[in-house]
C-alpha cells in the first residue's frame, strides 16, 4: 500500500491513492486536479523514503471534489466583574481532494 505524507496550507496530511481529505481551501473549481509538490515522505509498499525537508521529484496529484465550511465554532471572550463580553463565530473554509496518484520520483 502506498502513500506519502503532503504538507498544505500549513498542515500535514496523509494522502493514499482513492482517499477523500478536507484541506484548508484552494483555488479551483470542483473537477478540477490539484497536484501537490511537498512531499515529506513516501512509501511504495515496502520502502520507506524520507524528504529532506521534501523528496526531490515527488508529487501527489488530486482532483477537486467540493468547496465548503466546517461547523460553527464560538469565540467567547469574558472579563469578570469589568462587563466585558464579546461573543463571536468562525466556520473555517475547506476544501475536499480526492487522491489520483502518487509518484515518489
Amino acid at each position: 500500500m502506498s502513500y506519502a505524507i503532503i504538507r498544505t496550507g500549513g498542515k500535514q496530511f496523509r494522502a493514499e491513492p482513492g482517499k477523500t481529505l478536507r484541506i484548508p481551501s484552494l483555488l479551483g473549481d470542483a473537477g478540477a486536479t490539484v497536484e501537490f509538490n511537498e512531499v515529506l515522505l513516501g512509501s511504495d509498499g515496502s520502502s520507506v523514503r524520507t524528504g529532506v525537508p521534501t523528496l526531490a521529484g515527488a508529487r501527489v496529484t488530486a482532483e477537486i471534489v467540493k468547496h465548503g465550511k466546517d461547523d460553527k465554532i464560538v469565540v467567547f471572550k469574558f472579563k469578570r466583574r469589568k462587563n466585558y463580553a464579546r461573543k463571536q463565530g468562525h466556520r473555517q473554509k475547506f476544501t475536499e481532494v480526492r487522491i489520483r496518484d502518487i509518484v515518489l520520483g
